[in-house]
């Protein structure tokens, strides 16, 4: 005679994916074990969008979101057709976040405190009776077929026991958050395949040390062109920021993996910087004129300042070979056609991608035909369900990430 297992369902992750996939098994009368390592939950989502929290991207027509999930849109549709965009935003704002869009689609909380959104779920499972247990680290997980069981070793060498797994340990990226990638080496043992799992969304160190004088300077509406060898590859436009060993924010978290995978071949990768996107190089030159013969007696620094973010004249001035001192009626014909060139192509040399403590998202995971994303039940194992950064899907920064959790997590807890 089997013996009844201690719980319905164990959970193993406390973050954005864990914490709903518990939160709705146990609204469903399961008895739900959420597993944490660290000594509270949601530490990683505490530190996601810059300490805001950018819950999703506001595109509720499901296709139009899965699209931009490249090659796992076919996989994801049953997922976000159960509960994708409205749904989420729809279960916050019945738990009291209160949340607004900003540019590009992307959802904040009004209170730009990713907290609010972690409260909001802590909420939802201590009202819903999950059960939490934190400091507790899993080493294995194994399938007990005769029992039909999930069985779950501890550190402590004790073992839990469940009819359903939810395994929602995250990735590799930040592994001071505890997201150290362990839940694939238990996934591979049970026979799923694993693809390899590395930086998906990281900012871009270069070589550059002028950039060092303009961290934290943020530019809007840029356009960045990768080149390998001096051949162009690809174009992206949006928003920079400089850090003081590199480039970060939307633009380039996105492009991080193309040049990622520019730079295994260990060439030059070069990115150009365009300021004026919008503007081709003789209109640009027409602006630079008016600009300087208006203002004829002031200092070239001086009256770039209103045109150029101003923490950035001086370097580029002396990239462009440039006085700052010198008066607007003295600048040389040439040194205005070489600075109007340098505002179209500011060349970033690239040093490489920082590290996985850097990472916003990781890359990798199970292969995707191996899940039922109707359920998100593996098809490997019974019983056993997979959620988050778990599986193989490559997303953009904007909120992308986020909404993965919510719908792997919700399609996950209302099944297992």
């Amino acid at each position: 005679m089997q013996s009844e297992p201690q719980w319905d369902v164990v959970v193993i992750g406390g973050g954005p994916a864990g914490m709903i996939a518990a939160g709705r098994a146990a609204l469903r009368g399961r008895r739900v074990l959420l597993l944490e390592k660290n000594p509270t939950l949601g530490k990683k989502l505490l530190i996601t969008g810059g300490g805001r929290c950018n819950v999703t991207n506001n595109k509720p027509d499901v296709r139009t979101m899965l699209a931009k999930y490249k090659k796992s849109d076919k996989f994801l549709f049953s997922a976000f057709a159960q509960f994708g965009v409205r749904e989420t935003l729809n279960f916050f704002h019945e738990h009291g976040l209160e949340t607004k869009e900003e540019a590009e689609g992307r959802v904040f909380p009004v209170s730009n405190k990713a907290k609010s959104v972690c409260d909001v779920l802590l909420q939802y499972i201590k009202k819903n009776g999950v059960n939490v247990r934190t400091r507790a680290e899993v080493v294995g997980i194994v399938y007990d077929k005769p029992a039909e069981q999930i069985v779950i070793t501890l550190a402590d060498k004790s073992k839990v026991r469940a009819r359903s797994c939810v395994v929602a340990s995250g990735g590799t990226s930040r592994p001071e958050t505890g997201s150290t990638g362990e839940g694939f080496v238990w996934l591979k043992s049970l026979g799923h395949a694993i693809s390899q799992n590395d930086m998906a969304l990281v900012p871009i160190a270069l070589k550059d040390a002028w950039v060092k004088k303009v961290a934290g300077v943020t530019l809007n509406g840029i356009k960045l062109t990768s080149f390998k060898n001096g051949v162009k590859q690809k174009v992206y436009k949006g928003k920079l920021l400089f850090t003081h060993i590199g480039i970060s924010g939307p633009t380039v978290l996105n492009m991080s993996r193309d040049v990622g995978e520019l730079l295994q071949d260990e060439e030059e990768i070069t990115i150009l910087l365009d300021l004026f996107p919008v503007l081709d190089n003789d209109a640009l030159r027409g602006k630079i004129q008016t600009l300087l013969t208006e203002q004829s007696n002031k200092k070239i620094k001086n009256s770039l300042s209103p045109f150029i973010s101003p923490a950035l004249v001086n370097s580029l001035l002396m990239l462009a070979n440039i006085d700052g001192e010198t008066p607007n009626h003295s600048v040389r014909s040439g040194e205005r056609k070489t600075l109007v060139a340098l505002l179209k192509a500011i060349p970033l040399h690239v040093a490489g991608l920082l590290g996985k403590d850097k990472a916003i998202v990781s890359s990798g995971g199970v292969a995707l035909a191996q899940v039922n994303f109707k359920t998100m039940q593996s098809r490997i194992v019974p019983r056993l369900y997979l959620a988050g950064d778990m599986l193989n899907i490559d997303r953009p920064s904007g909120g992308y990430s986020l909404q993965l959790c919510w719908t792997t997590g919700y399609v996950a807890g209302n099944n297992c």
